[in-house]
């Protein structure tokens, strides 16, 4: 069993994916964020690292699903290569942040990436409204997340939708988790695992 949670910034998927993992037995893959070199520059200068930002994070994904992924029969992974190119990478094109032919080596990379991968059997979206992933940001404390602007969340808000609307690897569950909190409210945990269960999502019998 694959299960990959997918969501805007500050959503809260590594949250929800550590807490699956132990309640369902799953081995947890984590987003490599403090491991990306150029992230905080990134953010600082957009147009001169995005393709290295983007880059790094599929080389990364490659990496995982090879080492963790494809060999773990039970496993859950925060965010998925192909919202990176579906959602990320697409926005920064469409903002011109990313050139033409940048975009088109990155969608060329991930093409062939993507076709050597496991899908997921079943993907959770995760959604939120702006005020929430501003406050989720604000709490955990990056400091070169603080300064990401309403509006860029936003637009990603909508290429998520949109993505996953044209999802079609696997299942699709998508959560609204504007006044849930899972870490705290063991309530709304247990009612995503009951909404996980016919997909096969429980925990195997010792």
């Amino acid at each position: 069993m694959y299960l990959a949670v997918a969501g805007n910034i500050g959503v809260g998927k590594s949250t929800l994916t550590a807490l699956l993992s132990e309640r369902l037995r799953l081995t947890p893959v984590f987003e490599a964020v403090d491991e990306n070199p150029y992230l905080e520059d990134f953010y600082q200068d957009m147009s001169g690292y995005a393709f290295h930002s983007q880059i790094f994070f599929l080389s990364k994904r490659l990496e995982q699903h090879l080492n963790q992924v494809n060999r773990s029969e039970r496993v859950i992974q925060d965010r998925t290569v192909y919202e990176d190119a579906g959602v990320f990478a697409r926005n920064l094109f469409e903002e011109g942040v990313l050139s033409e032919r940048d975009y088109e080596t990155y969608s060329g990379m991930y093409q062939a990436v993507a076709a050597a991968l496991r899908p997921p059997d079943v993907m959770v979206y995760l959604r939120a409204s702006v005020p929430t992933l501003k406050a989720h940001i604000a709490k955990r404390g990056r400091d070169y997340e603080q300064a990401i602007p309403e509006s860029y969340l936003a637009k990603l808000n909508v290429l998520y939708d949109s993505w996953a609307g044209q999802y079609g690897l696997s299942e699709l569950l998508t959560v609204q988790t504007d006044g849930l909190d899972f870490l705290a409210g063991a309530g709304d945990l247990d009612v995503l695992l009951a909404r996980l269960e016919p997909y096969g999502l429980v925990a195997p019998l010792l």
